[in-house]
This record gives C-alpha cells, sequence and structure tokens, in this order.
C-alpha cells in the first residue's frame, strides 16, 4: 500500500477502544471523504491515561492496520487526540504595558499579555502539566473590554483572560510515544473533547451557549462553549464501564453477562427491566449531578440555551435525553457525527465523533477559513510537540 498526500488521519485513543479514521480532502468540499476506519480493543489504559505503552502500541496497530486495509493505503502523519482524566481547563488573566510608543497595540503585546496570564495560572494547576490550548476569552484596554482581538487599537494596558486546557505532561509523553512506535509521525495534538465538537455541535449552538457531554467507557469529558468558544472543560473519571459494574452487582452476574445486559442483549437469562432501569438512572444521575455540579461553579447553571448535547459510547442508553433534560433544566439530545455525505451505518456512531473531528482539524490545517474554535486551537500550539519530543526515546 502506498501512501497518499492527500489524506488525513485522526487517531482516538480511548479507554475501552482505539479508533482510526482516514480521510481524502475533496477539492471544493468542506468536508472530508472518509475512505477507511479501524477499531481496536484499548489495552493498557486506565481512566484514559496510559499504565503499559505495549499493549497501547498493539492496540493503535491493530486499529491502524483495520483503517490502513479499508483505504487500501498507509498512513505516514496523523492527528492524535488527548482525553483522560488528566485534561483539564484553567482560566488565568494577566496583563502587560503596551510597548510601542504610539500606544498602538501588537501581536508582542498579545503575546505578552498572554505569558502574563499562562504565569498566573495557580501553581497547584500548574505542576506536571504542558498547556495544549490557549483560548481568549475576554480582552481589555485601559480596564475596558474590547470585542475580538485588540490589534491596531490604543491603549496604555492591556489585560488578557484565557481558558488554558492543560494535559498531564508524561501523559502526552507517552501517548506520542505509543503512536509512533506503531509506525505513524504525530503531527498535532488536541484536546478530544474540542475535537468531538467540531462534528457534534452547529455553530448557533456554539453561539448561544451549550455543554458537549462525552461519555466514555471510563471518563466523562464536558466543553462549554459560549459565543463561539469554549469557555470550561472537565474530565470526571466515571464512564460507561461504572453502570457495566453497578450491573453486575445488583444481579450477581459476571462483567460480560452485564456489559451483554447493558447494551440490550439478554442472553439464556432475563432480568427484571424495572429494576435495570433503575441501576442505569442511578449511575446516569451520577453523572449529570457531577456536570451540574460543574456549570454552577462557573455560573450557567440552567442559562445555557442550545442545552446538553451527549455523545461517545455510552450515550446510547434508553431515557438519556429525559434524563439530562431533567437533572440539568435544559434541552438535552444525543448528537451524531455531522459529517455530509458520510450517512450511512456505523459511520453516524457518535462514538466515532474525536476521530472524525480530527480529520476535520487536519483538512483544515492549511485553510484560510478556518472556524474560530479550530483556529484558536493550532495557534496555540505553542511548538508543544517539539518540546515533548525532545524526552521521547
Amino acid at each position: 500500500m502506498s501512501r497518499r498526500p492527500s489524506l488525513v488521519t485522526g487517531i482516538d485513543i480511548g479507554s475501552r477502544h482505539v479508533r482510526v479514521v482516514i480521510a481524502e480532502r475533496v477539492p471544493g468540499k468542506s468536508a472530508p471523504h472518509i475512505i477507511g476506519r479501524g477499531s481496536a480493543e484499548s489495552k493498557g489504559l486506565r481512566h484514559g491515561y496510559i499504565i503499559n505503552i505495549p499493549d497501547v502500541v498493539r492496540s493503535v496497530r491493530a486499529a491502524l492496520g483495520a483503517a490502513e486495509h479499508a483505504a487500501q493505503t498507509s498512513v505516514g502523519g496523523a492527528y492524535l487526540a488527548v482525553g483522560g482524566v488528566g485534561l483539564e481547563g484553567v482560566v488565568a488573566s494577566g496583563s502587560t504595558i503596551v510597548t510601542r510608543a504610539d500606544s498602538e497595540i501588537t501581536e508582542v503585546d498579545v503575546k505578552l499579555a498572554h505569558e502574563a496570564a499562562e504565569s498566573n495560572i495557580p501553581a497547584p494547576l500548574a505542576a506536571n502539566r504542558k498547556v495544549i490550548h490557549a483560548v481568549p476569552l475576554q480582552y481589555k484596554i485601559d480596564n475596558r473590554e474590547v470585542l475580538g482581538r485588540p490589534l491596531g487599537m490604543h491603549g496604555m494596558k492591556l489585560e488578557s483572560k484565557l481558558l488554558f486546557i492543560t494535559a498531564l505532561e508524561q501523559h502526552v509523553s507517552d501517548l506520542i510515544e505509543a503512536v509512533e512506535q506503531a509506525g505513524v509521525d504525530v503531527l498535532d495534538v488536541m484536546a478530544s473533547p474540542l475535537s468531538a465538537s467540531f462534528v457534534t455541535l452547529t455553530s448557533a449552538q456554539k453561539i448561544a451557549g451549550c455543554v458537549l457531554a462525552n461519555i466514555g467507557a471510563e471518563t466523562l469529558s464536558i466543553a462549554v462553549f459560549e459565543g463561539s468558544i469554549p469557555i470550561s472543560l472537565h474530565v470526571f473519571p466515571i464512564g460507561s464501564t461504572d453502570v457495566t459494574n453497578d450491573i453486575a452487582l445488583g444481579f450477581k452476574i459476571s462483567l460480560e453477562d452485564a456489559e451483554e445486559v447493558k447494551r440490550g442483549g439478554t442472553g439464556s437469562l432475563s432480568y427484571p427491566e424495572r429494576e435495570l432501569h433503575t441501576i442505569i438512572r442511578s449511575r446516569l444521575s451520577d453523572m449529570f449531578e457531577l456536570i451540574e455540579a460543574h456549570l454552577k461553579k462557573i455560573g450557567r447553571s440552567g442559562m445555557l440555551p442550545a442545552g446538553i448535547l451527549i455523545t461517545g459510547g455510552g450515550s446510547a442508553f434508553a431515557s438519556i435525553e429525559e434524563l439530562a433534560k431533567t437533572a440539568l433544566r435544559l434541552p438535552s439530545r444525543v448528537a451524531m457525527p455531522n459529517l455530509p455525505g458520510n450517512t450511512a451505518g456505523e459511520l453516524r456512531d457518535s462514538a466515532w465523533s474525536v476521530a472524525y473531528g480530527l480529520c476535520l482539524w487536519g483538512l483544515a490545517a492549511e485553510s484560510d477559513e478556518e472556524p474560530m474554535g479550530i483556529r484558536v486551537a493550532r495557534h496555540a500550539k505553542n511548538k508543544l510537540l517539539d518540546w515533548l519530543k525532545q524526552f521521547l526515546p
């Protein structure tokens, strides 16, 4: 199999599955054409972070091989999602005195204000972490808020407020090492919740305000959007595997049987449907309580007009939309990947949202008309990969 330069590949390494999507650029179209995908059981991970690199390498190779076989091509480089409980968002502010004598604000001033904000991240939240995205939330010139970017305006003092999305340095380093040991160069990294948002949220939803909740096997990640940009991000160590465990304990059955029951199968055994629903609803309620507590913390409880959009492998539970609506007092629905021309079968499964989003991000790499979320994330990379690769063998 040969490599084709027009391809873009996304790799999502989750706690339960590794998913790889290979897409091809189509001239004149904004969405990539999916030509191959592959998945494999994840091994060597816990709550999204790596505990055994060789096991992860084998999982990545298996998923990659399936995708390459389907696409009839080989992958040289890929975009990688970073998730897990080591991912966190923190808001910090900083200021600088405008450097030019005529008080015109330049890129230098903006950079200095961003660096000042980053230096003000509380020490406990910065230890052993690396900033992977820096999203500007607000600028002020001489204590007066300005709309948009402050470049070209005039003033004596520039203040900036940013959302810094950070990840544990060791976790990101291990992810990159695993993928590169599998024979693929990592072109860039992106936080999983942001990647999923590219194919599950509309511009109108991001502008009005919404929360995207990704229910994975062992983690629940949320990203809150308002005014087109992410304003908060958090990952909780709870996921659909906890539902499986609850079913196993409730009915005194094996984990394998509990997983089958959770997915709607009963095999040769029957279980009280009402009791099963009670078990599932109880754990899902725990998840939505965590989301509600976070929304209260950032002052957005019951105040997001576009509501909650639920995605990920754990979004398929019956009545999950009604549960979310009741718990959060917000409109709710399960969000499906929105990729024109790729509507058949498993290509609409929301569990693939992160990998799809990485393909869209890669497709926009050289575009001058990138969506704001993509542009902010890419410009905030700050040579992360160069910094990390110096520590890789």
